[in-house]
């Protein structure tokens, strides 16, 4: 059996490590993948061992799932549906040219035409995190001098992770220059190659060519450092743009809000494609086009600037153009506390009267009417994310938190599996005297409008 088995085989691992009678099964496990044995008895409904009630994912997965709604801020800010019986959605990306216009007294009438519907398909997304303890390092854990509970704190451990993972996946950057590679890696900022996650496939524009180079796609097989190792097929050099084609794991906000078929030294919006690359719509069966560049994406071609209020008027401004409405400003801690400086000067109250906002299960900071310690701008609450994926310069520094403007009306975490918590002591199929446990959740985070959302990139810390 592989150290790192799949999902499918884990759960049939931890199946297979029990007796169906009762009583019989090794110390922990019950059927159906877990009822705590207490007594001789099961804790599922019954005490006969069949329930589909399980201690283990009913106690921790849940716990987990209550961490991941009361702590974690992006996640946090979003709605949470349930994911229903649906595979995807189509939108309209074009009302019919010459459908309608002015129609004089005995003049003919428009000539008929069709909207242009395209198909988003979305499909959950699976994220795990692992931990495991060995049986004898279980045992000497409890004596005199020991740590403990040495799995209760692994699990403890891994709850934590699992929870990071998510908001990490979901706040990861999109695509960046690199400074070298060869046909089997991309070399990078770490802080760059860390939003690239195993599994990924990647893709690379050839800047000397001024063409995409995609090789049927590059996937994702280690990340050690600033070097993304990828499948054969693709080679990157310095000042190539190595970008998403599609994620392995939950969408981020940073592939949302980007532009379509914007790439190169002199094309899409300012032109530079590692601020506004090209996300491939092809992957998981959606139509490639233009459709989607209503996305705001202003970006300085990789020279780091300041913040300003115009560049976030801008971004409101287009929203509400495009039919939207702002529910919500992202941004790291340093563009936080610059916009609070840019704001400071034009305090012209002396009293100061604390208030939050709240954001979907979440709150901002406490912040005054006045503008200082800032809680919203221009009526739309401010959310700082210390996870919020950051810009690389063309001289491959690694510059400040990008900025996002957010209708959330149009965005949610859809949720086809709320944490689930497996535990294994299989120790013949593991092949080790070991105890492994499981957390997993199955979901994807959806946009059902790109044009009402927008980024601002290459900003000064």
């Amino acid at each position: 059996m592989a150290n790192n088995p799949s999902l499918s085989e884990y759960l049939a691992q931890a199946q297979r490590g029990v007796v169906a009678s009762r009583g019989l099964g090794p110390a922990v496990l019950g059927p159906d993948y877990f009822a705590k044995q207490t007594s001789g008895s099961y804790f599922g409904s019954g005490g006969d061992g069949g329930s589909t009630e399980n201690v283990f994912t009913t106690t921790f997965g849940r716990k987990v799932w209550h961490a991941l709604n009361n702590q974690t801020r992006f996640f946090n800010a979003l709605p949470r549906v349930v994911w229903g019986n649906v595979a995807g959605w189509r939108v309209r990306t074009d009302r019919g040219a010459g459908r309608s216009r002015p129609v004089t007294e005995t003049g003919a009438l428009p000539s008929i035409d069709v909207s242009d519907i395209q198909t988003v398909s979305s499909l959950p997304r699976i994220v795990g995190t692992t931990f495991g303890a060995s049986v004898r390092s279980m045992f000497t854990a409890q004596l005199e001098g020991g740590v403990g509970d040495v799995l209760g704190m692994e699990m403890e451990n891994a709850q934590i992770d699992h929870i990071k993972e998510i908001n990490q996946e979901m706040m990861s950057g999109s695509a960046f220059l690199t400074s070298g590679g060869s046909t089997t890696t991309a070399v990078m900022p770490s802080t760059a190659a860390a939003y690239f996650h195993i599994g990924d496939t990647v893709g690379m524009h050839d800047e000397s060519a001024g063409a995409y180079d995609r090789a049927g796609g590059s996937t994702v097989s280690a990340i050690s450092g600033g070097t993304v190792t990828v499948a054969t097929g693709t080679t990157f050099a310095d000042g190539d743009v190595a970008f998403i084609h599609s994620r392995a794991g939950f969408t981020s906000i940073d592939d949302i809000v980007a532009a379509d078929l914007a790439a190169g030294a002199n094309t899409g919006p300012g032109g530079s494609a590692a601020r506004v690359r090209a996300y491939d719509l092809t992957i998981g069966g959606r139509t490639a086009g233009t459709w989607n560049a209503g996305a705001r994406v202003d970006h300085n071609a990789g020279v780091g600037r300041d913040l300003t209020l115009n560049l976030i008027d801008n971004c409101i401004r287009d929203i509400r153009v495009n039919g939207g409405e702002p529910k919500l400003i992202l941004m790291g801690h340093d563009q936080y506390f610059r916009l609070e400086r840019l704001l400071q000067t034009q305090q012209r109250y002396m009293g100061v009267e604390e208030y939050q906002v709240g954001v979907g299960n979440e709150r901002t900071f406490p912040g005054t009417r006045t503008g200082l310690v800032l809680a919203t701008y221009q009526g739309i609450p401010i959310l700082p994310e210390p996870d919020c994926p950051k810009s690389v310069s063309t001289g491959d520094a690694v510059l400040g938190s990008n900025v996002y403007v957010l209708d959330t009306d149009y965005l949610e975490v859809a949720i086809a599996q709320p944490t689930q918590y497996i535990e294994n002591r299989d120790y013949l199929a593991l092949d080790a005297l070991v105890v492994r446990g499981l957390f997993y959740t199955l979901g994807e985070m959806r946009c059902r409008n790109i044009w009402v959302q927008a980024k601002i990139t290459d900003l000064n810390e």
